[in-house]
């Protein structure tokens, strides 16, 4: 117990022996000391030098709003030069435009990352401004203005742009000493080689009822209703036009009529049902490729014999397939 006891009267006595705390030392003996400066915990925060920092996808966004200042900027320009609104017809007299842009996988290497579907429309929307406004620039002899529009375009175009556009060129079709023509058509993985020769005129030729029955193969009984008959189908037992099919008639080849009635198509559409015989060689694919490649060559080489029908071959081009997507 004393000795506990004699603990207890020296405990704070023995505190003050042992205290930490730091030596008074007079301000004065300061002013000679360098001291370091403090340093921060985080260091210096500065600004981020692009205001799309944050985005995730701070590269495509500062080239779509490159863009679109370049295109505030064009459409100013050719605003102030009276060169905006452009009218109907002074639009129309415009060169044609091709798209010559680089595809999404290659266009991706200059955004810094993948390129979705829908912002890849977004940057060829503004890329078909912007080769609008160059295109009328250039039409109108502001070359300066032209030149620079053209130096951004550069950046997304392909590497073969002349390569590129000789191919959407289309060549004239040629026709031989005898009056014939040749053609390619191309249709999913099938490819066909057309000739189209001009019948020659004979006495009795047939209605073009009975050389559609004939060319897709239906008997007198099987003749469709909606296809006249005259007198004539009556005396004219054979058909005067042919179209083989790798050396072998048309019905026979297409087992399908879906097949063979693509194939005739061109010829009903523009209205020369046995002015022509047709003979293709077709390659690859199955019965639905070859037949519409071959109804390709025969609407190409139809183009070249009779001028004024592509008008007609492409309208009836654009009901067929609209009909194939309702049925």
């Amino acid at each position: 117990m004393n000795i506990l006891f004699q603990r207890l009267r020296l405990g704070p006595s023995l505190q003050r022996a042992v205290s930490t705390s730091p030596p008074f030392v007079p301000p004065a003996s300061l002013q000679n000391l360098e001291l370091e400066p403090r340093r921060e915990k985080h260091g210096v925060k500065t600004n981020p030098e692009s205001p799309t920092f944050y985005t995730g996808r701070a590269t495509y966004y500062d080239q779509v709003i490159h863009l679109e200042t370049a295109v505030q900027h064009s459409r100013s320009a050719l605003t102030n030069l009276q060169l905006l609104p452009l009218p109907a017809f002074a639009r129309a007299k415009l060169p044609a435009f091709h798209p010559i842009w680089k595809p999404k996988e290659n266009m991706s290497g200059l955004f810094s990352s993948k390129l979705t579907t829908s912002r890849y429309r977004r940057v060829t929307a503004l890329l078909n401004q912007l080769s609008e406004f160059q295109l009328i620039a250039s039409t109108a002899g502001c070359y300066d203005l032209g030149e620079g529009i053209a130096e951004i375009l550069e950046l997304f175009q392909r590497e073969s742009v002349e390569t590129t556009l000789a191919r959407k060129r289309r060549m004239p079709v040629q026709f031989d000493e005898y009056g014939r023509t040749y053609t390619v058509g191309k249709r999913k993985t099938s490819a066909a080689r057309v000739w189209i020769i001009p019948v020659q005129q004979q006495d009795g030729t047939s209605s073009q009822a009975s050389i559609a029955g004939a060319l897709l193969g239906l008997e007198p009984s099987m003749k469709p209703e909606n296809l006249p008959t005259t007198q004539s189908d009556n005396q004219v037992k054979v058909c005067t036009t042919a179209v083989l099919v790798n050396n072998i008639p048309l019905a026979e080849y297409f087992l399908i009529p879906a097949d063979r009635e693509r194939v005739i198509r061109p010829l009903k559409l523009t209205g020369v049902l046995g002015a022509y015989n047709v003979f293709a060689l077709v390659r690859g694919g199955g019965t639905t490729g070859q037949s519409g490649a071959i109804a390709h060559g025969v609407a190409k080489g139809l183009s070249a014999h009779e001028p004024m029908v592509e008008a007609i071959l492409r309208r009836g081009e654009s009901k067929f397939l609209a009909s194939l997507q309702l049925n």
